[in-house]
């Protein structure tokens, strides 16, 4: 009998007990008859017990690569240093990469994970300093972790080349006792884009010899910076751009990006200039199976599938003992740590060592996440489940299988995780397991949409007002501006003049000078999330910080009497000390595991504007958004009961931010010749729609914004749609909105119109499933009845 039919005849046994449960009896027969990957996905389509969830079985053919020889004018140290390392020749890519840094082009390379786009910018940056040895590069990353893998993956070859090119990370973490040397000789500084705002620019003349001889600024992931993430980049970049002309250097921008709809644009909006773009891949591709699985209905009548974590679960099993890596995409930290759980639980089982089978998330230690990331590489970690804390560029190695447990929220995400998977010249899979959500549904039963539309636009606008104001205060504090130079192509004097109106700058000898004692980078917060976190202290043995997670998130994984789950073991929550930050824990064997109870609300604090239209209002003004947690519910693991529930204590977390407001009759569903019990799918559609389209005309990022609909809201008593900026303070995206709604609502009208659809979608207002089948139609009312009465007030 053939080894492969001798497996096929074991798995056949397997599959038989219980979803793939391996009884311990047939263990060893089990072990003795290891299939490939290739094998178990020729298993599965014959199971027609697996193959019936599935909705879409694609293979992405192997793609062999095209090489380049180094170009003559690389220098013969590197060469020989990277040939060392086995990079006999380069991918056509990376060459070209070579060649257009060389020749002074600015560049935005976009391949996919795992291409080699890190040898596309340091062949010409280490060619650069080789030959010029005060030559200075300036790395960004988005992440800490990302910066430090590079420069470990940096250093490896540094070591090799044998020359004292010095390469340094500057962050939050580097000892003042380095900041020093780091200032006055580093060849290659990485660090991140707020360590730039914050810890670099406003101090440049302590980086003289960075800024005098900057030739390079490489930012990775550039996909990364969107939204007002990138709008804060992009100012920061022409901060960045004009201390080094102050110092009479002007860098090149080399740009890293995964796929995205607009790659060049968006490149050229950060660094505010014209870019070329490199896209033909010419590293090789291995076959790619990607599987779109839907859980099994249990219930008919409510529509309700089996779980996805229970999904997920028995399908990963599959791939343990086959001895390929793989990765397991979560959407919470809690669903990570109970999919580990359950895989330690059967590696246990497979006499497989737990510490084979590892989470990672937000939270961890940096320790603990660079041992896992080793562990990755080197092939000791067998299978890890992650948040999309993997999806970015860290070099984990190149794994064989990678499962996301629900969709990941857009097409860029999803092709980004499952690009994780793949080895450049052996078979690999990517499974996406849905959810029950509507959004999950729809993808997984129109795999035309997934697959055949391209992925989602990178939207940034640097001249957003309060965001170029911020700016221009940090700028001036760094150099004083003149009366005709041009930070921005708009507004740039009006701002400083009104600043110098406000005694913020001093208006002298044709100069805008910086005069209050408030240091105005400390003031400006690049990202959206609060810096403030909860330790989380072990106090089992003696008190030991195994982990951390932040304010917003502390009320829900480590409230009172909760069970945290830490790697896989489970602790209980003794004490949370709101005011110090700390949370106690102590380790627990227990059944169960924790689900936090929220509430949320907004509540509307002033009416700043309001237009009376007829019948309806069009409001702005500032809103208070209140979330709490108020108890949790018992879960009993494995099989997902209800076992319990406790109440919680604690504060209200709010957020002070901007909003709009539209305010309808109450007897809106009479005036649009709807069923009353139709209106809240209509309001919802609305709600999706301006979710989908206001970004493209207020120039930000999806998560920038939020809107909710109410059908009786507690402030005005009547159906209302709120439009609001998800930025404590705002950001004024909802005013941009409140100003000039018309360009917007016509947007959301052109949508309907053409999307082929016809009971709605996650591209226009929403899966019927959350909606309903009659939604798409009545919303088209409702815009055209919110339009009409804009209209009729002008």
């Amino acid at each position: 009998m053939r080894s492969w039919e001798y497996g096929m005849r074991n798995w056949e046994f397997i599959i038989r007990h219980s979803a793939f449960e391996i009884p311990h009896s047939k263990l060893n027969l089990f072990k003795k008859a290891v299939m490939t990957l290739e094998q178990l996905l020729q298993f599965l389509k014959s199971r027609q017990d697996f193959m019936e969830n599935v909705t879409t079985w694609q293979v992405l053919p192997e793609k062999a690569a095209e090489y380049h020889d180094y170009p003559e004018s690389v220098d013969a140290r590197l060469q020989q240093a990277l040939q060392e390392k086995g990079i006999e020749r380069l991918y056509s890519h990376q060459a070209s990469a070579y060649g257009s840094a060389m020749s002074g082009k600015n560049i935005v390379l976009v391949t996919p994970t795992a291409s080699g786009k890190t040898l596309g910018y340091n062949l010409p940056v280490l060619d650069t300093i080789l030959k010029a040895p005060e030559a200075r590069a300036l790395y960004l990353f988005p992440t800490k972790a990302l910066a430090q893998d590079q420069y470990n993956d940096l250093h490896e070859l540094l070591k090799i080349l044998g020359v004292d090119i010095k390469t340094y990370t500057f962050d939050g973490d580097t000892p003042a006792a380095a900041r020093k040397a780091i200032r006055r000789a580093g060849n290659i500084v990485m660090t991140n884009p707020d360590m730039l705002h914050q810890g670099i620019l406003p101090h440049h003349t302590v980086w003289l010899k960075l800024f005098e001889n900057l030739k390079y600024v490489v930012i990775d992931e550039v996909h990364y910076y969107r939204g007002v993430f990138g709008s804060h980049l992009a100012n920061v970049i022409r901060r960045l751009k004009r201390i080094a002309n102050f110092y009479n250097s002007d860098p090149q921008f080399i740009c890293c990006s995964a796929t995205i709809a607009n790659p060049r644009e968006h490149a050229e909006k950060i660094i505010g200039a014209p870019a070329e773009l490199l896209d033909k891949n010419g590293a090789p591709r291995g076959r790619k199976h990607f599987i779109l699985y839907n859980p099994p209905v249990v219930n008919r009548e409510l529509g309700i599938r089996r779980s996805v974590v229970g999904e997920v679960n028995r399908i990963s099993k599959m791939f343990l003992e086959t001895g390929v890596q793989s990765i397991v995409f979560a959407r919470s930290r809690m669903r990570v740590e109970v999919l580990l759980r359950y895989l330690k639980d059967k590696a246990r089982q497979l006499s497989i060592p737990e510490n084979r089978i590892r989470g990672y998330r937000g939270g961890y230690l940096p320790l603990e996440r660079r041992g896992i990331e080793q562990g990755l590489r080197n092939g000791d970690i067998l299978s890890v489940i992650s948040t999309n804390a993997l999806e970015l560029g860290i070099d984990i190695g190149q794994l064989d299988v990678s499962i996301m447990a629900g969709y990941p929220g857009s097409i860029a995400s999803a092709w980004q995780q499952a690009g994780r998977a793949g080895r450049r010249s052996t078979t690999s899979v990517a499974i996406l397991v849905a959810s029950s959500s509507p959004m999950d549904q729809y993808i997984i039963n129109h795999p035309e949409y997934f697959f055949q539309k391209s992925p989602e636009n990178g939207i940034t606008d640097p001249d957003n007002l309060l965001i170029l104001m911020s700016h221009l205060k940090c700028a001036s504090f760094e150099i004083p501006f003149t009366e005709d130079e041009s930070f921005s192509s708009i507004a740039t004097q009006e701002i400083l003049d009104y600043l110098s109106d406000k005694n913020v700058l001093r208006k002298t000898a044709g100069k805008y000078h910086w005069m209050s004692e408030i240091y105005p980078a400390e003031e400006v917060s690049l990202r959206r999330s609060s810096p403030d976190n909860v330790v989380i202290i072990d106090t089992t043995n003696e008190e030991k910080v195994i982990g951390e997670t932040d304010l917003f998130s502390a009320p829900m994984l480590v409230h009172q009497e909760a069970i945290y789950m830490h790697g896989g073991r489970q602790f209980h929550v003794d004490q949370l000390d709101w005011e110090r930050k700390k949370a106690y824990v102590r380790q627990v064997e227990v059944d169960y595991f924790t689900d936090a109870i929220t509430k949320s609300n907004i509540k509307v604090l002033s009416v700043d504007e309001e237009r009376l239209l007829p019948e309806m209002s069009f409001n702005f003004g500032e809103v208070n958004l209140n979330m709490v947690t108020t108890g949790y519910k018992k879960i009993k693991l494995f099989t997902h009961e209800n076992v319990g529930s406790g109440r919680v204590y604690l504060p209200e977390i709010e957020m002070a931010t901007n909003a709009a407001w539209l305010a309808f009759p109450e007897d809106l569903a009479k005036r649009l010749d709807i069923a009353a019990s139709e209106l809240s799918g209509a309001l919802q559609a609305l709600a999706n729609l301006l979710r989908n389209i206001a970004p493209v005309y207020l120039m930000c990022d999806p998560s920038d914004i939020r809107a909710v609909p109410m059908v009786r809201s507690p402030f005005s008593q009547q159906p209302t749609i709120y439009l609001y900026d998800n930025f404590p303070g705002g950001m004024g995206l909802s005013f941009k909105f409140f100003n000039n709604p018309l360009p917007t609502l016509n947007g959301c009208l052109s949508l309907i119109d053409q999307c082929v659809c016809k009971a709605g979608c996650p591209s226009c207002v929403g899966p019927a499933l959350e909606i309903g089948e009659s939604a798409k139609s009545y919303s088209r009312k409702l815009i055209h009845y919110v339009i009409e009465r804009l209209k009729s007030r002008k």
